[in-house]
């Protein structure tokens, strides 16, 4: 008798494994500065090894080196720091905040601060930003963003700018280019693809910017996206942002294990790049770089950001329970602000003590910004938006019969 080959289905190993899945030796590491920079016009076959390998700028001295290193305006990167930092310490007191119960709700960006902040500044006004709720540095980073409302849309007060009816982080400011956040995952990408589409159709020069999650990848609507974004070379970056995990499940379970989720936009057509996530200086290049792609009806690209989820998923998650608690600190590829910190301090554009100075002077703002929220209260006061806002923004002029319902109410 001849033997007859048995399938068997793959599934994946549960997280958890600390001495598989923490060595890292996964993440297919390259040197600073030796990866190769094609121009914008390159296929997307030509971006196959790209897709595979790691675009780095910073050296472990603090350089800059290899084709990759942008021309940036010393400002920018001081900006740049600043901003990294006000985002940090935003997040550490907005979680202090939860645990007083002052809101429900919180998700940090913690050892990701590197991605958001450097696109941010290589986009344009007009551009517009499909994020995901760890893209608040696109919010913090610019200075027509009241840390303020922002606190007060966390808190869901009075003075929330969504009326409470928004979960805390789901932020929305048209003004800054920034659609509404959706806790439903994945449905971002094809949003910005449409919108991109819809930017070319008529002749316009803005482009979107997609954001999605390693997890989140295993979604249709990513698949979908790509599909979209490639047949009508929708002027679009597609970000991935690979932070190892997605809740308490690692990203093998979306396979990023076998291979790279950069890999999956060449298999779609789209120009695809592998970047370090937390090396300031390559996150702004690639971005620079997907951006003229777009602007120029080149097409669209994909980026794979390699970085590290440093806390919880959010204030719901004890990460404790499926990872060890030294796994940030022993993520080869460190900690973005540092990185960033001594490259200046390199260039005598930076120094300890300036650095100790600015943290002091955000700290005040923050508080200050939080103080300031809280007067119009906090979900631990019970002070919230009036009923009355359940009957406003939905038709243009209101109906009878929510007008009779609004008075029945006394609001």
């Amino acid at each position: 008798m001849s033997e007859q080959a048995v399938l068997r289905l793959h599934v994946p190993e549960p997280s958890g494994r600390p001495g598989e899945l923490t060595d890292f030796a996964y993440l297919r590491l390259s040197e600073p500065g030796a990866v190769r920079k094609p121009p914008i016009d390159t296929s997307h076959f030509a971006t196959t090894d790209l897709a595979y390998a790691l675009i780095g700028v910073l050296d472990a001295q603090g350089q800059a080196v290899g084709p990759w290193a942008p021309e940036i305006d010393e400002t920018l990167l001081r900006r740049g720091l600043r901003s990294m930092m006000k985002t940090r310490l935003f997040d550490a007191r907005m979680i202090i905040a939860q645990r007083q119960r002052k809101t429900s709700f919180y998700m940090t960006c913690l050892g990701e601060e590197a991605i958001a902040l450097p696109q941010a500044a290589a986009l344009r006004p007009g551009d517009i930003s499909f994020a995901t709720y760890r893209q608040q540095g696109l919010l913090l980073s610019r200075d027509d963003i009241s840390l303020v409302e922002l606190i007060c849309q966390l808190m869901s007060n009075e003075c929330d700018p969504m009326k409470g009816r928004q979960l805390p982080v789901l932020y929305s400011y048209k003004r800054a280019g920034f659609f509404s956040l959706s806790g439903n995952l994945a449905t971002q990408y094809p949003q910005a693809v449409g919108w991109a589409m819809a930017s070319a159709i008529s002749g316009d020069s803005r482009i979107a910017s997609a954001w999605i999650g390693d997890g989140s990848t295993a979604e249709a609507d990513f698949h979908t996206a790509l599909t979209f974004a490639h047949v009508y070379r929708a002027p679009v970056i597609l970000n991935v942002v690979n932070n190892q995990w997605a809740i308490s499940t690692f990203q093998a379970i979306a396979g990023g294990e076998r291979t790279t989720f950069a890999a999956r936009g060449v298999g779609c057509g789209i120009a695809s790049l592998r970047v370090d996530g937390n090396d300031f200086l390559a996150v702004y290049a690639a971005s620079r770089w997907a951006a003229e792609r777009a602007r120029s009806n080149l097409g669209p690209t994909l980026i794979e950001w390699v970085t590290y989820r440093a806390g919880a998923h959010s204030t719901s998650d004890d990460p404790s329970k499926y990872r060890p608690a030294d796994d940030w600190q022993r993520f080869p590829l460190g900690d973005p602000i540092e990185r960033l910190k001594q490259h200046l301090i390199a260039r005598g554009l930076w120094s300890e003590q300036e650095h100790q100075q600015v943290q002091k002077e955000l700290e005040a703002e923050i508080a200050a910004a939080q103080k300031q929220a809280e007067r119009f209260g906090t979900m631990l006061d019970g002070q919230s938006v009036s009923p009355a806002t359940m009957f406003e923004d939905v038709f243009e002029h209101v109906p009878a019969h929510l007008r009779r319902q609004r008075q029945e109410l006394g609001v």
